[in-house]
């Protein structure tokens, strides 16, 4: 009687063994329904995309049959393998281009600092009248050009070398002090009471006039043998 009543299951062993069977059972219900869900969105998804993959296919014959005279399959397929041989080119470009949009986005905030500071100087330079006398310039040299031949720029061009050796001349200390000392006193001293000859030959004892008259002189005389 022992043994058989150790043998026979207990109704608490049943009651695991039909619960594992009744989960056993849910999952399989479960898994089935999640199929057939899947099943049924892949239908529709199939139903809704057979229309657009058809006109795609449409348009592509339609587009291939207008470049039919221009392309031909082996020239596509040409094409497909040198990607395929230039895959690691390509890749190799778009790292580069990757890298330059990250310099790119780098320097971002240096380029508008640097704008923002040149637009800064424009607005100085405005304000100082560099402008304006860009403009004048260019007027200037406007009416020197319709004022001037083509002769006579070609003679300024013959004695232009002179001219600045002139130039650099007047352009010594001495020399501009001489000058500006002859251009105030011709303006500032003005001959006073009857100017006569006695008075003339009187100003000839001084020393200094003897001096202007001597270079005087002495530059009339060069200009006279050129």
């Amino acid at each position: 009687m022992d043994a058989i009543r150790t043998d026979t299951p207990t109704i608490e062993e049943l009651n695991r063994k039909i619960d594992f069977l009744t989960e056993q059972l849910m999952f399989v219900t479960a898994e089935l329904r999640h199929q057939q869900e899947r099943r049924l969105e892949w239908e529709e998804l199939k139903s809704d995309a057979t229309p657009i993959i058809n006109d795609l296919f449409r348009i592509s014959v339609e587009q291939l049959e207008e470049v039919e005279s221009y392309v031909q399959f082996e020239d596509i397929l040409h094409l497909f393998k040198r990607l395929l041989r230039n895959t690691r080119n390509l890749e190799q470009m778009l790292d580069q281009l990757e890298s330059t949009m990250e310099l790119v986005n780098d320097i971002s905030p240096l380029t508008q600092d640097a704008f923002l500071s040149m637009m800064d100087k424009l607005d100085e330079m405005e304000r100082k009248g560099y402008f304006a006398f860009a403009q004048g310039a260019m007027k200037v040299m406007d009416n020197v050009v319709t004022s001037f031949t083509e002769e006579d720029f070609k003679q300024f061009s013959d004695n232009v070398v002179p001219m600045l050796a002139i130039v650099k001349e007047l352009s010594k200390p001495e020399v501009l002090t001489m000058l500006s000392t002859a251009i105030e006193t011709a303006q500032q001293t003005e001959p006073t009471g009857n100017v006569s000859l006695l008075s003339l030959l009187r100003q000839l004892n001084d020393p200094a006039v003897k001096r202007g008259l001597a270079k005087t002189l002495t530059v009339l005389k060069t200009v006279s043998q050129k």
